[in-house]
């Protein structure tokens, strides 16, 4: 017969604490890095863990054994604690633990636990009620009582003898076994003296034990000499930290509320709902408070951690800040806000080098400041001498960790500025950044410091690099540019031998009507190729539309007919009309440039042919002559590259202007060439497929 319903408060206080009690045991254990104090501990908590999971099996089924059996472990609970204690003050005393001490120690817990065995086998006794054997019970829970003594004993001398400067290791640890042996002291002195123990008291003692384990954990985190590692991050204790924060103040705002409502008389309830609003009301307003998380988090780091930041978050958080693309702001207003995170700044503001003078760039929550900060300036070359970070806090003051610097005068206008962040790349200042002062007072000790600047030269590599792409970007556009410049300036030139041309022979024949037909056709044609040229430095080098069906015959048969007076042995051979895909213009620009190259590269009773073909995918162009030939080495390292040419006066622009155009249709420009066996150059187009029906009002066109 259960002695406790399951829903008694036992079953959850003791349930609370075998979850408590389990799942500490089971992070010391996979935390365990040898050591005596690690092992007392580990078996300490996992004692009490098994007596945590006996009472919740008394509290549900009842029964002698079960009794007995908690019994039992109680007295290993306390047993192991006041060992835990008892090492901690030798080690303390002697800096290890003494010989004797660890040869003795074992056996005197072993015997204070068969001995204990062996009394509560002998008296079991009932929990709840006097018995016949009320003189037996009392003695079993004397041992008990006595060991609580005991308990706290070794509390009092732990922390009386433990150094000043070490105390703050060991102070969770004692305040919580000493309210853990406290409660101890009043369930067993109530037990001796009522010869049964009080069932609330002892109701609650799962809790009260679950409620330690927070003081056990820190003081755990703060000794690392316990060789026990406990990976509890940062956000798990913050966020516990402010959910108890917020329990324990509904809990006093329910308290007070039913107090006015039982002593309020008709006010009562209404006074105790608008508490209660009012009251909820402020917590929001905390929760929502940069201040009060940015406090939070700071009594949170002082108390529970020896480091202050967990660098793995912090950096990540950093870097993902930086590296944003979709976040509110530039690059330089980011790195602002992820420098000013790190010490819970609201605000701040970056400078960097602009115009020989270093000027704000980006500002987060900060005063625009126009004036500029010279390279050698007082500030500026502090900053790049030493990389150190700048406290103005400390320079108005003139403090102790004040440095050997003059504040400039745009600076000290800015009275909420705190911090100078300088951002070195290498040994180069690129700029600073300067932070407001902070939400929460910031101890800024060398850990605040070193990551301050860490952070500053992380940010200043990633500025760099920007800075460095947009550079790039720039040159880019330029050199593009100057590209397009330089194919212009070649076509201006054919153009401009055309009218040198034109006018050299206009002396001769201007009163032949042939003659002014062609100079009249020649000039349209310039004024064509000029108005074409002025509509692709708008547009860009891109053709204007796009690529339809020439016939590459046609085009062929008039650059034939536009060289012929210049080379008396230039033969043509485009009698069939051949379709490919491209631009009538360009493609006569093209076909003309290869011709005229291979006229300027033979002699003047040298041969130049040029024969147009269908080989079923390409409308192939050949163009052959006998001239002075190229070397393989520089047919396919340097022909088709800009500005590589082998004539006097080239500029090398023709041959890769062609060959960008012709590639960028599909097509290809093969060359075979020697030194003095002359050059042959194949243009292979795309064919156009084309019905015969359109192929007919092609050739009319043409």
């Amino acid at each position: 017969m259960s002695t406790f319903a399951t829903t008694s408060p036992a079953v959850w206080s003791f349930g609370l604490a075998l979850v408590a009690l389990g799942g500490f045991a089971v992070q010391l254990a996979l935390g365990w890095r040898g050591g005596a104090r690690a092992t007392v501990l580990v078996g300490a908590v996992a004692a009490s863990a098994v007596w945590a999971g006996l009472g919740l099996a008394y509290a549900g089924w009842g029964g002698d054994r079960l009794w007995l059996g908690w019994r039992v472990a109680d007295v290993v609970r306390s047993a192991g604690w006041s060992a835990f204690l008892l090492l901690l003050l030798a080690i303390g005393h002697s800096g290890g633990a003494s010989r004797r001490l660890r040869q003795h120690l074992p056996v005197l817990v072993g015997a204070a636990i068969l001995g204990a065995i062996a009394l509560v086998w002998m008296f079991p006794g009932q929990p709840l009620r006097a018995t016949a054997a009320a003189d037996s019970v009392r003695l079993g829970y004397a041992l008990s009582l006595g060991l609580a003594v005991f308990g706290l004993v070794c509390v009092e001398q732990l922390l009386r003898n433990t150094p000043p400067e070490l105390r703050w290791g060991v102070k969770p640890l004692c305040v919580g076994l000493g309210g853990v042996f406290a409660f101890d002291l009043f369930l067993y002195a109530d037990g001796v003296l009522f010869g049964r123990l009080d069932p609330a008291v002892w109701s609650a003692h799962g809790a009260v034990q679950a409620c330690v384990i927070p003081f056990v954990a820190v003081s755990t985190v703060r000794n690392r000499e316990w060789t026990v590692d406990i990976a509890v991050t940062r956000q798990v204790v913050f966020h516990t930290t402010a959910l108890l924060g917020s329990g324990v103040y509904l809990l006093g705002v329910a308290a007070v509320g039913y107090y006015i409502r039982y002593f309020g008389g008709t006010w009562g309830a209404a006074v105790q709902v608008a508490l209660l609003f009012a009251a909820l009301l402020v917590l929001g307003t905390l929760v929502t408070s940069g201040t009060f998380r940015s406090k939070l988090r700071v009594f949170v780091t002082k108390n529970f951690f020896s480091y202050r930041y967990d660098y793995r978050e912090e950096w990540l958080r950093f870097t993902n800040l930086l590296a944003a693309a979709d976040a509110q702001g530039g690059i330089h207003e980011r790195a602002v806000r992820a420098l000013a995170d790190l010490v819970e700044s609201p605000g701040g503001a970056l400078w960097l080098r602009r115009e020989r003078a270093f000027r704000q760039v980006a500002r987060w929550n900060a005063p625009e400041i126009v004036e500029a900060e010279p390279p050698g300036g007082a500030l500026a070359a502090f900053l790049a001498r030493t990389g150190w970070v700048v406290d103005l806090g400390e320079q108005r003051r003139r403090g102790p960790r004040a440095v050997d610097v003059e504040v400039p005068r745009w600076l000290e206008g800015w009275s909420d500025a705190w911090l100078v962040v300088p951002l070195v790349v290498g040994e180069e200042l690129v700029g600073f950044a300067v932070l407001a002062n902070p939400r929460v007072a910031v101890d800024l000790d060398w850990e605040v410091l070193d990551l301050l600047k860490t952070a500053g030269r992380q940010a200043a590599s990633y500025l760099g690099q920007i800075e460095a792409s947009a550079a790039l970007l720039e040159s880019e556009k330029f050199a593009a540019f100057n590209r397009m410049s330089a194919f212009v300036v070649h076509d201006l030139k054919n153009l401009v031998a055309q009218l040198s041309l034109l006018l050299k022979n206009a002396e001769r024949h201007s009163d032949n009507p042939e003659f002014q037909r062609d100079m009249l056709a020649t000039v349209r044609h310039v004024v064509e190729r000029m108005n074409g040229l002025l509509l692709q430095l708008r547009l860009g080098t891109d053709p204007v539309e796009n690529a339809g069906p020439v016939d590459v015959a046609a085009v062929v048969r008039r650059v034939g007919q536009a060289k012929a007076a210049a080379r008396a042995g230039l033969s043509v051979e485009a009698a069939s009309p051949v379709f490919g895909l491209g631009h009538e213009d360009r493609l006569e620009h093209v076909v003309g440039h290869l011709v005229q190259n291979a006229i300027d590269a033979t002699r003047a009773e040298g041969r130049v042919a040029v024969r147009v073909a269908d080989d079923g995918r390409h409308a192939v162009v050949e163009v052959e002559d006998d001239g002075e030939g190229m070397t393989r080495e520089f047919v396919q390292t340097r022909l088709f590259r800009p500005f590589q040419t082998t004539k006097r006066e080239g500029m090398g622009i023709g041959t890769y202007e062609s060959y960008q155009y012709v590639t960028a249709l599909g097509g290809t420009i093969g060359v075979d060439s020697a030194p003095g066996r002359g050059t042959t150059v194949r243009l292979l187009l795309p064919r156009a497929g084309l019905g015969p029906r359109a192929a007919n009002d092609l050739r009319e066109v043409a």
